[in-house]
């Protein structure tokens, strides 16, 4: 017999997310009774109130042996598919451990790391290389697998991203701000034809990194892809803008993409050429949604790379 549905608190930031079509309404609707349902089958009992982020519900949840772990709930999509590929290949090695999963729901069962404990606390504007080497730890570690069969590839972002260049020049009203995207497209042609085929986190930054029991340190909320290395750089150089004193932007970017660099063993030139191919990404990304301008933080990313 199933269990009554569960009474779930819907926060306010997934009914902002999936609030705006009938199929996030519908997923918002059917939540409680599928939250029962992995309860059930799992064998599980609730341990505390459910949190969330943008996208995802997390659920608290005692094991039948007492362990602690957590419930994730995501409206199934090509990302959500993507990490759960991503979890299996990594099997723990330096991300959270995946117990269990449901591919067609997207439901994962996840060791529980501490939530209230991200990598940022860490960091500091006085001790800021301890935080990203940590983080660069977790990525040498991440990086270094090769990318399983049939996840999404870095060649096609890439030339999707070329494609839509010329169109999205002309929306931005700088002359500099076009420079600036002509610029980045530039280096990611150069770079187009060697993708790369590492097991990249695409999203790895000091508030995805969660204190644990198993390790101090581990890697949460993947988006993997196929593709170098140098791609996955720079949520980590944008991490934490607040750590940089006044006019010290460029020079925390510079010590960061150092660190990461050496410690991934990467060759600089294609790291700084996929690095503003991300910036390219974002601002596609930001002029889809109708900006006009580039954000001053990709332009600062640039500099702090271009103007060595």
């Amino acid at each position: 017999m199933k269990s009554t549905p569960e009474r779930i608190a819907v926060p306010d930031t997934l009914t902002a997310t999936y609030g705006r079509d009938d199929a996030g309404r519908a997923w918002l609707a059917a939540l409680p009774a599928q939250v029962s349902e992995f309860l059930d089958r799992w064998e599980l009992r609730r341990d505390g109130e459910a949190g969330s982020g943008m996208a995802s519900l997390v659920l608290p949840v005692l094991r039948t042996d007492g362990t602690r772990a957590v419930l994730r709930f995501q409206l199934p999509k090509e990302e959500t598919d993507a990490a759960l590929v991503g979890l299996r290949t990594w099997n723990g090695d330096g991300v959270v451990q995946l117990i269990a999963h449901d591919r067609a729901s997207g439901v994962m069962l996840l060791e529980r790391l501490d939530a209230s404990r991200t990598l940022a606390s860490l960091a500091s504007v006085a001790d800021d290389d301890a935080a990203m080497t940590v983080l660069a730890g977790l990525l040498r570690r991440l990086v270094s697998v090769p990318a399983p069969e049939g996840l999404r590839g870095l060649g096609d972002i890439a030339a999707g991203m070329l494609e839509q260049v010329p169109s999205a020049v002309t929306t931005l009203s700088d002359p500099a701000d076009q420079q600036h995207l002509r610029t980045w497209a530039s280096a990611v042609a150069d770079l187009s034809g060697e993708p790369g085929d590492r097991l990249l986190h695409w999203d790895l930054h000091y508030d995805n990194v969660l204190a644990g029991e198993r390790e101090p340190w581990l890697a949460i909320d993947p988006e993997p892809l196929a593709g170098d290395p140098g791609f996955d750089l720079w949520p980590a150089l944008d991490s934490r803008w607040d750590i940089a004193a006044p006019g010290e932007a460029h020079r925390v970017v510079r010590r960061r993409f150092d660190l990461l660099t050496d410690a991934l063993g990467l060759d600089r030139e294609r790291a700084v050429g996929w690095t503003l191919g991300r910036l390219l990404q974002n601002s596609l990304w930001d002029i889809e949604d109708g900006e006009t301008a580039l954000a001053p933080s990709q332009i600062a990313v640039a500099e702090a790379l271009l103007l060595r």
